[in-house]
């Protein structure tokens, strides 16, 4: 179960249009905000990531989700256990951060404000605290590692591309990933 959180993880979207493209798999990986820090490419921190563009290079990061779920996050994207993304209270929405630990590491997109409790300055989604193989508050490495837009859609998982729907003739509704 881990593994395919992993693996869906990696291939999350940023924007609302990129299943209508029909661009390779390699275009969408460059678009999302959930990727494996290997997969990741996007703009340079000092380029546009607002007025808030450094962080503690260690910050102690909680988890979020269960009991608002359905509800909207204050950038605009409805929670739901898929969406991969952090709350923090200074950065700009969209902006990118590098997030490690435990010999895990994932590049998650800013999309709510939070978290409420003092001591943190991080709060997870719990699709990035899963998979971050975090379970409770803990102590992790961040780096902002650049921006991208803020739309819906940011932090939800990849649909499927044309180039990888099923041949023959097979239906693809039902969503990119199974529980």
């Amino acid at each position: 179960m881990q593994t395919r959180l992993q693996t869906y993880t990696v291939v999350l979207v940023l924007c609302a249009g990129l299943g209508a493209t029909g661009g390779p798999l390699a275009s969408a990986l460059a678009a999302t905000g959930g990727t494996s820090v290997a997969a990741a490419t996007t703009t340079p921190s000092g380029a546009g990531a607002g007025p808030a563009t450094s962080v503690a290079p260690s910050a102690i990061a909680t988890w979020f989700g269960p009991g608002l779920y359905g509800k909207h996050t204050a950038c605009g994207q409805r929670l739901t256990p898929k969406v991969v993304g952090v709350a923090n209270r200074t950065l700009p929405c969209g902006t990118l951060v590098q997030v490690t630990y435990a010999g895990h590491s994932l590049v998650v997109p800013v999309l709510d404000r939070g978290p409420y409790s003092h001591d943190a300055s991080w709060d997870l989604t719990a699709a990035a605290a899963q998979a971050l193989d975090v379970t409770q508050t803990v102590r992790v490495a961040t780096q902002i590692v650049g921006k991208t837009a803020n739309t819906p859609m940011l932090g939800l998982p990849a649909a499927p591309s044309s180039s990888l729907a099923p041949a023959s003739g097979a239906s693809a509704s039902g969503g990119a990933l199974a529980g």
